[in-house]
């Protein structure tokens, strides 16, 4: 049974700006990854039950590094730059872009990503090239679409199964859920994803 606790007792492990920075490449890391504005700090707020965890402003781009947050037991969350905003330099877009990409290929302890999709917006160009990236690593994929307490019930369930549809048609083997940090919605369904991907599904 999921016990949201264990996501409550997280502590802030690090920000890294390369991937030498980062700690041994051991146990099992999750990462939460997206495009700026889409609500992804929200997103691991809402997860971990600690609302000051990540950083949520009205200026998207805050999350310029790599931040580690460390659950015990060799296991991590992983929040990853933000990618798609357009007021930075663009050599600062393109240094997060980097560093977006060797994270994704090249680290072993990496076994999912949420990927945080605007419900009302679905998946852009950035989230394509995103999940390309994803797919020679092995490392699952399960998309979240946020804010959808902004849509009916009937629009969200649309935008979910036009995802899924997109995903389909090209190959991509991933899983999907409505989520909203605001309303509490979709929060017990992750929390049992990622008990899965950490290998705690089956400890009490």
């Amino acid at each position: 049974m999921t016990d949201p606790n264990r996501y409550a007792r997280v502590d802030f492990g690090g920000s890294v700006a390369r991937l030498a920075q980062l700690p041994p490449d051991t146990g099992r890391e999750v990462a939460f990854a997206g495009r700026s504005n889409a609500g992804k700090s929200s997103a691991l707020n809402a997860v971990t039950g600690r609302r000051g965890l990540a950083r949520v402003g009205k200026t998207p781009g805050r999350t310029q590094l790599i931040n580690l947050f460390e659950l015990g037991d060799d296991r991590r969350l992983v929040d990853l730059p933000g990618y798609g905003y357009a007021k930075v330099p663009e050599q600062t877009r393109r240094n997060w872009e980097r560093l977006l990409a060797s994270y994704l290929e090249q680290r072993q302890s990496l076994v999912g990503v949420v990927l945080i999709l605007d419900s009302r917006r679905g998946l852009t160009s950035l989230d394509w090239q995103l999940v390309e990236l994803l797919q020679p690593t092995g490392a699952a994929l399960h998309g979240i679409l946020t804010k959808a307490d902004k849509l009916s019930r009937g629009q969200a369930a649309k935008a979910l199964e036009s995802v899924r549809g997109e995903l389909g048609r090209a190959g991509v083997d991933a899983t999907l859920q409505l989520f909203s940090a605001t309303h509490g919605q979709g929060i017990d369904d992750l929390h049992g994803l990622l008990d899965e991907w950490y290998g705690w599904a089956d400890i009490p």
